[in-house]
């Protein structure tokens, strides 16, 4: 019997059309995705060498607000940049008191020297390095700090590592080599070595039900740019999956945060 998961992958889509997929979704993406530890923004200070609390802070690549109301809510000073219209609509309706500019990391609209931190949540692998980071080292004022970080899978879980597996074999991709590229390489933020990176990782779990885990899948773009017949039907095998592990239907999500700090000298 051929299923959902055993069926050969669609072509890949462009980068372009991943990045852009997000914006249909945004409404989804600001429910189910995963918000960060206080522990990560405290590991951000003591990297940078000093308090979010008073700083100018731009968060780039903001989506929805996510990490963006984490860092007013230290005190920060923030302005978000946002490409996406529907992730900047949305960031709207949830953060209307906080600013926000239209713009990527590859061209910022913003003056030189004039942020003290510069902050990507799940954001720098869409940008160029080549372009993205003498952008930032122009934006960010000396001794500034540039903070880039992302959720990743605990897949030392066993019920983890299982559904990585599944979902690889759905992408004809093996997810541990493709995760282990971000988190082992952190050459890869910055090919041309300009910026030397502190690397830290935090370790944090939630408990949600097992819908809002689905969705939380789902609005990965891999996900959001799979036809959707073939999406739900992999969605309702990985939901028979998980209740076995999950009988209670409430699903602990395990994530260990990756974070890249690095000073502008």
């Amino acid at each position: 019997m051929t299923t959902s998961q055993s069926r050969p992958p669609n072509p890949a889509p462009s980068h372009a059309a991943r990045a852009h997929s997000f914006n249909a979704a945004a409404a989804q993406y600001a429910e189910n995705r995963p918000s960060y530890p206080p522990a990560l923004l405290d590991a951000v200070e003591e990297e940078a060498g000093r308090s979010l609390a008073g700083a100018r802070v731009v968060d780039v690549g903001a989506g929805t607000g996510i990490a963006t109301a984490l860092l007013h809510a230290r005190g920060a000073d923030v302005v978000a940049v946002e490409p996406g219209e529907g992730m900047a609509a949305q960031f709207h309706a949830t953060l209307p008191d906080v600013p926000i500019v239209r713009g990527n990391g590859n061209a910022l609209p913003l003056a030189d020297g004039t942020a003290d931190f510069l902050t990507y949540a799940q954001a720098w692998h869409w940008t160029d390095p080549a372009r993205s980071v003498p952008e930032a080292l122009r934006v960010l004022r000396p001794g500034g700090a540039l903070a880039l970080w992302w959720n990743t899978s605990a897949l030392d879980v066993d019920w983890i590592a299982d559904s990585a597996e599944r979902i690889g074999r759905f992408f004809g991709i093996d997810v541990p080599t493709e995760q282990g590229k971000r988190t082992d390489r952190t050459d890869l933020a910055d090919p041309s070595g300009r910026l030397r990176f502190a690397r830290r990782e935090v370790r944090w779990s939630r408990r949600v039900p097992l819908d809002t885990h689905l969705a939380n899948i789902s609005s990965h773009s891999a996900f959001l740019v799979t036809p959707e017949a073939r999406r739900t039907a992999f969605l309702a095998e990985e939901r028979t999956h998980l209740l076995k592990a999950f009988p209670d239907g409430i699903v602990e999500e395990t994530y260990v945060v990756l974070l890249l700090v690095a000073l502008n000298s």
